[in-house]
């Protein structure tokens, strides 16, 4: 019987005592040393051993460890001063003799990522679209803003990697670290609730925010494996959460194996969102797209809102006009009208403050937070979550 193959990254002089017990056993055969982390996930997509044996160390995450299994290869950890990371990560510790957890490590399913336990009830409210900039960050922040102001506390979170834009309608510093620092923390096993609370920056009452991607062409950072630990944390951070999403929604990379895939972010959130609001524009092009996108999206159908209706575009009475062609071409029943305020949103831009700082009575103000009282209500109650509403 051949002997089982084994793929060694430990680091520092722990890395001789681990090869000499593999070595010692006859069953077992050390078939690569490694000089980093990567070398090691190189060797198990090779096919070259049957278990990895890794030690706390840079570059050690969750994405690394799904790359590992991924290939089917079993993860092994050899105690550490923070043994503890290697355990929320999920990577077992033997206590007893190495070369006997080895072989039994072969026998038994390999471990999934241990995520953190619910810490809250949170709603998440993802606000997604169609590209061609319709509104979704003026729908996120007003959103937000306005369920602050009735005094639900409130997390604001840009996830969108494309054009991360929340810092600049708050008029924040974008060298903040904000989402990437947090989500590159969550993924190395770190308490996600210790690290969002260094991060997130409160710009009003019951409002904090946790700002997007300095530069888009650091999307690789936001991934698969650190968002599934951060849901939680974040869902315990405040009783209401809206994402601020890119338009892009291709689920083929995120969930098809472990490479990067810049839409991670929208596609894992819009699995994990309560309600999604699917934000469109109401020139003709725009409806075009918003259509598209609905037909196109899988899971429970989403709020719709149309975003700069006016009669210009769309007829003497829009609203009625925009209802009716997205009922006829993407079997919409409802759609969320919101009105152009063009003096309002220049002034927001021009100012880098919130539609609700410049014109708080603003027709589109107002439209944005009845529906958000209406989203709020509606996943309060299909979770059972008790959330304030605002009035």
């Amino acid at each position: 019987m051949a002997a089982v193959g084994v793929v060694v990254a430990v680091m520092g002089p722990e890395e001789a005592r681990v090869v000499a017990e593999i070595e010692a056993h006859p069953g077992l055969a050390v078939v690569r040393r490694c000089a980093d982390l990567a070398e090691a996930v190189g060797a198990a997509k090779a096919g070259l051993g049957a278990v990895v044996i890794v030690s706390d160390q840079p570059h050690l995450d969750g994405d690394a460890l799904a790359a590992i299994r991924g290939a089917g290869v079993r993860v092994l950890g050899v105690a550490s001063p923070d043994a503890a990371r290697l355990a929320s990560l999920g990577v077992p510790v033997p206590s007893g003799p190495l070369a006997e957890a080895v072989l039994a490590a072969i026998e038994r399913p390999a471990p999934e990522l241990i995520a953190p336990p619910a810490l809250g009830g949170g709603v998440v409210v993802a606000v997604w679209g169609t590209g061609g900039a319709p509104g979704r960050t003026t729908v996120a922040v007003t959103l937000a803003t306005e369920a602050a102001r009735s005094g639900v506390s409130t997390l604001l979170v840009d996830l969108d990697t494309y054009g991360a834009s929340v810092a600049t309608a708050w008029g924040l510093a974008d060298e903040t670290p904000g989402v990437a620092a947090v989500v590159r923390a969550a993924a190395r096993g770190e308490d996600p609730s210790a690290v969002l609370a260094r991060h997130t920056v409160t710009v009003a009452p019951s409002l904090t925010v946790l700002t997007g991607l300095t530069r888009a062409a650091r999307w690789p950072e936001i991934t698969r494996a650190g968002l599934e630990r951060l849901w939680p944390a974040l869902r315990a951070a405040a009783e209401l959460i809206v994402v601020d999403l890119a338009a892009p929604a291709e689920d083929g990379g995120p969930y098809a194996g472990t490479a990067p895939h810049r839409d991670t972010a929208t596609v894992a959130t819009l699995d994990e969102a309560d309600t999604v609001i699917a934000v469109g524009g109401a020139e003709p092009h725009q409806l075009v797209r918003l259509v598209h996108a609905l037909l196109d999206r899988e899971g429970p159908p989403p709020v719709v809102a149309v975003n700069r209706i006016r009669a210009s575009v769309a007829g003497a009475r829009p609203e009625d006009a925009i209802a009716a062609t997205l009922g006829r071409h993407a079997g919409i029943t409802e759609v969320w009208p919101l009105p152009w305020d063009q003096r309002a949103c220049d002034a927001a831009v021009r100012d880098g403050r919130t539609l609700t700082e410049v014109a708080p009575r603003s027709p589109l103000v107002r439209a944005i937070a009845a529906m958000g009282a209406a989203v709020l209500a509606s996943a309060r109650a299909s979770r059972g979550v008790s959330v304030p509403m605002p009035d």
